[in-house]
């Protein structure tokens, strides 16, 4: 028996103003592609309160729940008591989107010195491990953000694996970094940076990691895919990041689609199987 094509967007941003407009088309053109489920992704408070309520009005459509490491600087002290709050929802599905973020520190900033690079990092961290404290408490995974920072965000996530998984999302680190991901209990997941001309080293990641490990998403409205590639992104071009992955690790789209929903069931078990 044939299995239906279908995938997962694992890591959209369907709050966000790109899409306010035409969001029931958006989701339309999600479908007829064969994305059948969308997990969309909390960057502040005010964020995953609306992917929670997107959440409540389309049945495809699932939250996670967090505070991106990039807007520390307007972070509580402590989210713990609001991300318990929120994580409790029954179509919250993980608690992110988390993790350190070294790529733009406050010294890259005119005016800003190296000495202003310490406590922004301390506060990354303080965040990241409210994150994870919540997220083992609710029995949820995490949704990782790293960027410039794996071995830090491998390092800190280790003392929770395996009670937390995360997914080191949007993922175009070196294999070597990809097996100690995996070496936690952890997933990579492949955006549609693995169509593009110049990323020959991803595809080289992606070749290497088990297909049984990774995940699919877009992070729209950002990194469409080869053919939209500087256009916005949005679920339905899961379908052409599909298409690269199942050549580069030569398997059918049927096949893939039939690993990496079991993968995402597993890693995320509130969502409702599509």
């Amino acid at each position: 028996m044939s299995h239906k094509i279908i995938f997962t967007d694992t890591h959209a941003h369907l709050d966000f103003p790109d899409f306010a407009q035409e969001l029931p088309e958006v989701l339309d053109r999600a479908a007829s592609a064969g994305v059948a489920r969308i997990i969309t992704i909390g960057t502040d408070l005010e964020s995953s309160r609306r992917a929670i309520l997107l959440a409540e009005r389309f049945e495809e459509v699932f939250a996670v729940v967090g505070w991106h490491p990039s807007n520390v600087e307007t972070a509580p002290e402590d989210i713990r008591p609001a991300l318990r709050e929120l994580g409790q929802h029954p179509k919250v599905v993980a608690i992110g989107e988390t993790g350190l973020d070294y790529y733009r520190l406050p010294s890259t900033r005119p005016g800003g010195t190296l000495s202003d690079d310490d406590p922004y990092k301390k506060k990354q961290s303080q965040l990241f491990s409210q994150h994870l404290e919540i997220a083992q408490e609710l029995g949820l995974n995490c949704v990782i953000h790293q960027r410039h920072a794996a071995n830090e965000t491998i390092d800190q996530l280790r003392p929770f694996a395996p009670r937390v998984r995360g997914v080191f999302h949007c993922f175009v680190d070196t294999p070597e970094i990809m097996r100690q991901v995996l070496d936690l209990g952890s997933l990579v997941s492949f955006t549609g940076i693995t169509t593009f001309k110049n990323a020959a080293a991803v595809r080289e990641t992606l070749a290497s990691t088990p297909v049984n490990a990774l995940m699919l998403e877009t992070d729209c409205p950002y990194l469409a895919p080869v053919p939209y590639r500087g256009k916005r992104s949005e679920p339905a071009h899961v379908r052409e990041i599909a298409q690269v992955v199942a050549q580069v690790k030569s398997v059918t789209l049927e096949e893939l689609s039939q690993i990496t929903e079991s993968t995402v069931q597993q890693f995320f078990p509130k969502l409702k199987p599509a």
